[in-house]
């Protein structure tokens, strides 16, 4: 096998051809946080749940009207609500033997506004909401 040759460029000559940032990103340990909060939004299933609560009168709704339209136990339906309250994204009430979801409210628009310089939020979500359904 023959040896290829790499040509280094010296560092400052590499950014010299890179535009230079014009905001502010995200340090380190927000990154983390983030990942974290998008790991909780990376399942189907937590999303689908997200959008039912999101959607409900008040931005709330119990456990035991989320099974069915999910279609998963209670149990599990549980667990896929802790990571979501564990992520930042819902509260959670007991009235009764039953817990109620509430939506953190600004929470996902958090998420957004997070990776975005201000002012690309609004341009990003309308860009979001029109982009074309995966084939």
């Amino acid at each position: 096998m023959a040896a290829t040759e790499l040509t280094l460029t010296p560092v400052g000559e590499a950014s010299a051809c890179c535009a230079p940032l014009t905001a502010e990103v995200i340090t380190s340990d927000d990154a983390e946080r983030l990942a974290r909060r998008f790991k909780a939004l990376g399942d189907p299933t937590r999303l689908r749940l997200l959008s039912i609560v999101a959607a409900s009168a008040g931005q709330e709704a119990c456990v035991c009207d989320l099974v069915d339209p999910v279609g998963l136990s209670q149990p599990t339906v549980s667990h896929h609500l802790k990571q979501l309250m564990d992520a930042g994204f819902l509260t959670r009430t007991r009235r009764g033997s039953w817990a109620y979801y509430r939506l953190v409210p600004g929470s996902l628009d958090g998420v957004a506004s997070a990776l975005l310089p201000a002012g690309a939020v609004s341009g990003a979500a309308a860009a979001l909401a029109g982009a074309p359904a995966a084939v």
